[in-house]
């Protein structure tokens, strides 16, 4: 298996985007085997610390990845140069060519951006939560580059079809937004499945991006047990890399 899928979207020149899967490179043991990139997972330091240096190295990354400390908030933080830190955001917006993006999930929604003309990208972390907080729209409001002009990608998160919730997250997306009510349906009285590829859809639609300019959402990482983690799955589990760069 490949160690990583590339996004599938019409990026312009220089573009880059890939989410690691969980298998084909890393030194991780179960139960977080093998390419596990979350440093807060409960996996060795050592390992993630290698698992990453191997990512760093296979994909001839122009620079270390931003990691973030990921809250489920919508704090956006702005990336100008390299920084050893790990800012507390769930999401981040660079102009800067070289600078590296990225995005930890195991059943939450990775989305990435880049401007129609290269010169900018963002990346954020959306979980239910995030998501119905305003992950997107913050971002989206925090890039230089009109709505219209961006290019989005919605990576591996948990599918419409196994990602069951209860009442407490269908009200909290139908309060903002009654049309939200079409991305669930019922299991069982006061469970629903969720679709979050819909939703971050509407979303991104309702502040300002064309429909057409909207790829991905095609993954099920509950489902596709051999290349993704799923913390609703798994429970105790590692972490995809959701990474987007300009060369």
């Amino acid at each position: 298996m490949q160690p990583w899928i590339y996004a599938s979207w019409p990026a312009p020149p220089g573009a880059m985007a890939i989410t690691t899967t969980r298998a084909g490179a890393g030194i991780s043991q179960p139960p977080f085997a093998a390419f596990n990139m979350g440093s807060r997972s409960g996996d060795a330091a050592e390992a993630v610390a290698e698992n990453r240096r191997q990512l760093q190295q296979m994909l001839a990354l122009p620079s270390a990845p931003h990691w973030l400390h990921q809250v489920h908030g919508v704090q956006v933080a702005r990336i100008s140069e390299a920084a050893s830190n790990e800012p507390e955001a769930d999401a981040a917006v660079t102009a800067v060519r070289g600078q590296v993006l990225a995005i930890l999930t195991a059943d939450c929604l990775p989305v990435i951006w880049v401007a129609r003309d290269g010169g900018e990208i963002g990346a954020a972390h959306a979980g239910w939560r995030g998501l119905a907080a305003g992950v997107l729209e913050a971002t989206i409001a925090a890039m230089q580059t009109a709505p219209h002009n961006l290019l989005a990608w919605l990576g591996p998160a948990a599918g419409a079809q196994r990602y069951e919730i209860g009442a407490e997250v269908r009200d909290a997306f139908i309060r903002h937004d009654h049309a939200a009510a079409a991305c669930f349906s019922a299991t069982a009285p006061g469970h629903w499945n969720v679709d979050l590829y819909a939703l971050a859809r509407q979303r991104l639609i309702a502040a300002g991006m064309r429909a057409e300019a909207i790829y991905g959402g095609e993954h099920c990482t509950i489902g596709e047990t051999e290349k993704f983690y799923s913390y609703r799955r798994d429970g105790r589990t590692g972490r995809m890399a959701t990474l987007v760069w300009m060369q």
